[in-house]
Order: C-alpha cells, then sequence, then structure tokens
C-alpha cells in the first residue's frame, strides 16, 4: 500500500475528519455552554473528560452510519494516528500552571495544543485543510489570550465554532473527491 493510499483510506473512513471534529466541537460548545451556566469547574471537567471518549464516540458514529469500510491492516498510517491521539492528552498538564495562574487562559491554552495536535493530520489525511485548521487554533488561542481573555468562555465558543466550520469541509472535500473518482470510472 502506498502512503497516498493509505491517506485516502484514512480520508475516506474518517471523512476528512468529518464525524471527530464533530464530536468534538459538540463538547467545545457543550463545555462552552456549561462555561457561561455552570462556571469553569464543570466546563473544564466536561472537556478533560469528554475529550477522552472523542475517538470512542466518533467510531460509533461512524459505525452508526455503517457505509464506512474500516481501515486495512495493510495501513501502516492507523499506527500513526493512534500516536498521534495521546500527544493532546499527554500534553494536557501543560494546563495545570497555565490554569493557576490565569484561569482565564485555560481554553486558549487548550485551543494552542490542540491546534497543534492538528497539524500532523496533514499527512495522515493528505489533506492541507488541518495546517489551515493548525494555523486558526493557534493564532485563536493566542489572540484570546492577550486581548480577548476578559471572558472565560470566548476559546471555547469560538473553537466549537471552527471544528464545526471544519468539519463540514472535510466533508465537502471528501465527497467531491468521491464524486470526480465516480466519474472518471
Amino acid at each position: 500500500m502506498t502512503i497516498s493510499e493509505a491517506q485516502l483510506e484514512i480520508r475516506t473512513r474518517f471523512v476528512g475528519g468529518f464525524y471527530g471534529q464533530f464530536v468534538s466541537g459538540t463538547l467545545w460548545l457543550t463545555s462552552a455552554a456549561l462555561a457561561v451556566w455552570r462556571g469553569p469547574r464543570a466546563s473544564i471537567l466536561m472537556l478533560v473528560v469528554g475529550g477522552f471518549l472523542i475517538f470512542p464516540a466518533t467510531e460509533l458514529l461512524i459505525r452508526a452510519v455503517g457505509e464506512r469500510a474500516p481501515v486495512s491492516r495493510a495501513n501502516a498510517l492507523w499506527s500513526l494516528g493512534m500516536q498521534i491521539a495521546f500527544v493532546l492528552p499527554l500534553s494536557m498538564p501543560l494546563l495545570l500552571p497555565v490554569g493557576l495562574y490565569r484561569l482565564n487562559w485555560f481554553y486558549p491554552a487548550l485551543m494552542i495544543l490542540l491546534g497543534a495536535h492538528y497539524l500532523p493530520f496533514v499527512f495522515l489525511y493528505g489533506m492541507r485543510m488541518f495546517a489551515v485548521l493548525a494555523a486558526v487554533l493557534v493564532g485563536g488561542g493566542t489572540l484570546i489570550a492577550m486581548y480577548f481573555s476578559a471572558s472565560f468562555s470566548a476559546g471555547a465558543w469560538y473553537t466549537g465554532t471552527i471544528l464545526l466550520v471544519f468539519a463540514e469541509l472535510g466533508r465537502m472535500i471528501v465527497n467531491h473527491e468521491r464524486r470526480a473518482s465516480a466519474h472518471a470510472a
């Protein structure tokens, strides 16, 4: 299996990241709502605990839709995907001193970590869209921390919205690719 074939299989199985980003975006928006109506503790707890459930929820959604074949054993990128999945949780201890120093920097700091986490997806999926997503999250996290940190929830609203927009963009790219491939055949 070539790299481009492996990327196509990953891209097709996960619909350009649609399901994962949909789950993640929904989680961020739920956390943002909790930040407004329940406070920082509930919102942080929701995002951290829920974050560990993103991949299982993504797999559940994919299987519920039922149209995607599993990634083949010959696809070496599956292992890379699993390694990428552990980058964010292993980086999250950095959020403790950030939150203790300035609680309103929690979401912007996590946005920067999340953006860095998405960068290897460019290779994993073979989609430059993830470089743009990484830049939008890192840049947004930086700007919110520097200029809009009076609001605790601003970063969560921003991130949830951006993730849902890019989820749909990824799905549109894969659907366009699938239609083009069907017309060529």
